[in-house]
């Protein structure tokens, strides 16, 4: 059907009142729509009405009404009024998703928009689109990032379908997104056909996997092997965010305010937090369990696709993996009290000389660099589904609506590559290696020294260190010559007569990522 692009939506209809679908009905009221909230939840849909009166109380911001449904078919008549319809489904990925499609398929008439804000892989979201093709109902894989409180005063999105459709609802969600605080410019644009706009926000959540391992092992080595005391890792965090190449990266500010966030006698005036002396970081386990309990997808499907489609992504797989291994606490206390037989596993140790300030120096360019590395494999994966599925994906893009709003958000390292992928260099020849860009291959040489440096030091204290090990190994192997895989080659050759190309032979060094053209026969069958 012909879209009239200039239409405007009076209501909105929200899937899911958890914490990001009620933020978004108090963001969308705040622009001046109506919302109909429905979740499969009663208590759900109570609490988010109650939050939307508490706030127009509070800050009378709201301009649009909020009505809230127990049941999903007098939900789904409240949209009838404003057609074509536009709803925005918040809900766990998966079965659930299908489960609203089924309920108001009867209710979905052509040109109705539903914009998947959750989570979801972009697999089922392909699926669905195909499913309410028929119907010419358009269902769109919109990535929001940035957390609830971004859903609150404003999200980056990155929606992906058909484009038309995209567009009519675009001027809806440039008001909503956050602004980039330089150009002002909305978080939010077209990403691409079927299923880009969901495997770019499954990206990002994996580069955020990343960078939250790395973050979270600079604050150990800094708290457990300079024995820092938090308020001044905190502080610590408030200049690396303030200056230099760690400026204005949300993961490092919202670090500072977690370091220095004291207990205080009424708490959060929700029963956690409170007490008369302390951290409140003190009240939080090693445990993190949405990837042990199926409730987070997203950094499973990314280090999956990583190995699927050929690129190299070990910061954010093992950022990955942390996360699992952390998330099952009791097989862990199990684990280590079975090995109490081998002297138990060691805990991190105290520094033992006073290198305190040159230390530090050293471990904000390693952190940097690790964060690099993180956007490198991230930004690669993109780069190649892109070209797998023709989904013609704008990296600049990418970075731009990164730039506020989301969690991966990195001022220093946005404002080095938007450029170089908006080049025109590359509008010819989409960059498939981020390493190959001048401007990152400097930064990663620089910052080589440092990072090795914070590793060999971690290791000697018994410190944690798997992301920022990982971006180590990682610059060493993308650009090695004479990697170990050469006697790989051999016994595979070997064992499995998979044959191998030799060095310095026309056609054959560098040569295509083909198989071999020699077998040697090592022992005769």
């Amino acid at each position: 059907m012909a879209f009239n692009q200039n239409q405007t939506y009076k209501r909105i209809g929200i899937v899911g009142a958890g914490n990001m679908g009620t933020m978004m009905s108090l963001g969308f009221a705040e622009q001046g729509l109506d919302v109909s909230l429905w979740d499969i939840s009663n208590e759900n849909v109570s609490q988010a009405i109650n939050m939307a009166k508490e706030a127009q109380e509070k800050e009378k911001l709201l301009k649009g009404k909020i009505e809230g449904f127990r049941d999903i078919h007098d939900f789904a008549n409240s949209m009838k009024g404003d057609k074509p319809a536009v709803y925005i489904f918040s809900i766990t990925h998966g079965k659930p998703a299908d489960s609203v499609m089924e309920k108001i398929w009867d209710y979905l008439t052509e040109g109705d928009i539903i914009l998947d804000g959750g989570n979801e892989h972009y697999r089922n979201t392909e699926r669905r689109q195909k499913a309410l093709a028929s119907e010419n109902v358009h269902w769109v894989g919109m990535g929001v990032s940035g957390g609830y409180q971004s859903a609150r005063r404003g999200p980056s999105m990155s929606p992906g379908g058909n484009k038309e459709a995209i567009e009519k609802v675009l001027p809806l969600l440039e008001k909503f997104a956050a602004k980039d605080p330089k150009s002002e410019k909305p978080c939010v644009a077209y990403i691409g056909p079927r299923g880009a706009g969901h495997f770019v926000k499954m990206v990002h959540n994996g580069i955020e996997n990343g960078m939250l391992s790395t973050i979270s092992e600079a604050w150990s080595i800094m708290h457990k092997s300079l024995r820092m005391p938090y308020d001044e890792i905190g502080e610590v965090f408030k200049k690396w965010d303030s200056t230099g190449e760690l400026r204005d990266t949300y993961l490092v500010q919202i670090g500072s305010e977690i370091c220095r966030t004291r207990k205080t006698p009424s708490g959060d005036k929700k029963g956690e937090g409170a007490g008369t002396a302390g951290f409140v970081l003190d009240d939080v386990l090693d445990k993190v369990v949405q990837d042990d309990d199926n409730s987070e997808g997203t950094g499973y499907w990314t280090v999956s696709e990583a190995a699927l489609r050929h690129v190299a992504a070990p910061t954010i797989a093992t950022g990955h993996f942390l996360r699992v291994a952390s998330g099952n606490r009791d097989q862990r206390l199990r684990v280590a009290e079975n090995l109490k037989i081998l002297d138990n596993i060691p805990v991190p140790q105290e520094a033992t000389q006073n290198i305190k300030k040159a230390f530090l120096e050293d471990l904000r360019r390693a952190v940097y660099a690790s964060f690099l590395c993180s956007f490198c494999q991230g930004l690669e994966l993109i780069a190649r589904a892109s070209k797998d599925e023709s989904w013609d994906i704008d990296l600049g893009t990418c970075i731009r609506i990164w730039r506020a709003g989301c969690i991966i958000q990195a001022g220093h390292i946005a404002d080095m590559l938007e450029p170089v992928f908006h080049s025109d260099n590359a509008q010819e020849q989409p960059i498939m290696n981020i390493k190959l860009i001048d401007e990152v291959s400097s930064v990663l040489h620089e910052n080589f020294q440092p990072l090795k440096n914070v590793v060999l030091k971690a290791m000697e204290w018994d410190n944690y260190v798997p992301s920022l090990s990982a971006s180590l190994e990682y610059v060493k192997y993308a650009g090695g010559t004479m990697l170990p895989t050469q006697f790989m080659e051999a016994e595979m050759d070997y064992f499995g007569a998979h044959s191998y190309d030799r060095p310095h032979a026309n056609g054959e060094d560098p040569g295509k990522t083909e198989k071999g053209a020699h077998h040697y026969e090592w022992k005769p069958a």
